[in-house]
Order: C-alpha cells, then structure tokens, then sequence
C-alpha cells in the first residue's frame, strides 16, 4: 500500500518515509499543496498524510479539494494543538489528527486504523467499489447494476459512489452536499433529496431495489447493499 506524505521540512519527510518503509509500505513525498494534488490524482495513494503548514496552498486547502475529488484517506499532521484547529481539520474532511510530536507507533495504529475503515477493492479504494449489486469504476466513471450501465448525471454518479464508498453508513445532508457539491455550495440543501429522488429513479428501471438507497428521516441517506432488488435481500 502507498502512502503520500506531504510536508515542507525534507528531515521530517525523509523519518516518515524511512519509518513507513520499513513496516512495508510503499512511499511517495510532496513538499507543497500542489504537488500533493497532483501526486494524488496520478498516483492514486491509499492513505495521505498532510501537513496544515504548507508553501502556496496550506493543508486545509489541500484537504478541501481532496475531499471534492476523492475519497482517499487522509491524517493531518500538524504542531498545532488548538482544538479549533483539530476541529477545523476533521470539520474539512480529515479522517484522523495527530499532533506533532508523536510517537510513531501512534502513528502507525492511527493508520492502520484509518485504513481498516476505509473500504477497499482490488487493492485501491478509489479504482473500483462493489457494493452489494453495484459496480462503480470511478476512474472510467461509469456505474452498473447486476450488470447493466446505469446512464448518470455527473452529480448522480459522485452521489452513488459515495454511497457506495460508505455501505450501510448514514450519510447527513451537508456531508453530501460537501463531498458531492463542495464546501463552497451556497445552494438549497434540498438538491439532495432532488438528485437521490431521480437516482433512485435510475437504479430501479436498472433493475435494483428502491430501498437500495434508504432515507433516514431527518438526517439523509444511506446505502443499503444487502436490498439486491431480485426478491427482497441478499442473505
């Protein structure tokens, strides 16, 4: 597994590398904003960790148009102990917040926590999600159910695949509307129940179940695999 480390200091990316290396992950480094967005987008790393102080862009930034693109799992790593910066990092999209110093063994658990959350396909969360009887190629972007193309919008598609990248886990509205529409969205949180509506529309002429996708009165929707759509649930 590859891990994309982005810091400014070259020693503290030259001690993370050696030390991830040697428990067996493959290593790639980035010293500012941009190059950590371009790594990720042509390299496709299973976990990133982000530095908040970084030249050109800093790590928020960073984090926000990740979460606009991709799902990739991502620890901020920061000597910054105030908690509105703790909160302001998870509130951005990161999956975990570690304080400089740290003990790397902390590190180490915080990853290997990090990453037995995140649903994983053929080795690498972004290429391929299967959820129940869905197929999704993010790269290819193009989604199947029990093997028939679904024709998507750009919005139905980001909205299926993350569903899908979280099976059985009930999403809010405004964590859709951040991973789906951006953080920047000033719209009407609705557009939401308007775009699941005709998804739903889509998944069953395709043959799936409407309750594939489930609404959680009040609070949003989740994606329930086990509704396969050819007689109730798969067991």
């Amino acid at each position: 597994m590859r891990i994309l480390v982005v810091d400014d200091e070259a020693p503290m990316r030259a001690l993370l590398r050696l030390f991830l290396e040697q428990h067996g992950f493959a290593v790639s480094e980035a010293e500012d904003g941009y190059e950590a967005l371009e790594r990720v987008r042509t390299e496709r790393p299973d976990l990133v960790l982000l530095d908040i102080m970084l030249p050109g862009i800093d790590g928020w930034a960073v984090c926000r148009i990740l979460r606009r693109e991709s799902d990739v799992p991502l620890i901020m790593l920061t000597a910054r102990d105030d908690v509105r910066d703790r909160v302001s990092g998870l509130e951005a999209g990161a999956d975990d917040y570690l304080v400089k110093p740290f003990a790397e063994e902390e590190l180490l658990a915080r990853i290997r926590a990090v990453l037995r959350r995140t649903p994983r396909v053929e080795g690498r969360p972004a290429d391929r999600v299967i959820a129940g009887p869905l197929l999704i190629d993010v790269p290819a972007r193009e989604a199947y159910c029990h093997g028939r193309r679904l024709n998507l919008t750009p919005k139905e598609f980001d909205l299926l695949a993350l569903l899908a990248r979280h099976p059985g886990q009930v999403l809010d509205r405004a964590r859709i509307i951040e991973r789906v529409w951006g953080w920047d969205y000033d719209g009407d949180v609705r557009t939401v129940d308007t775009h699941v509506k005709t998804l739903r529309a889509k998944l069953v002429a395709a043959g799936c179940s409407r309750h594939l996708i489930e609404t959680v009165r009040s609070i949003g929707y989740r994606l329930n695999p086990q509704h396969d759509g050819r007689g109730g649930t798969i067991p």
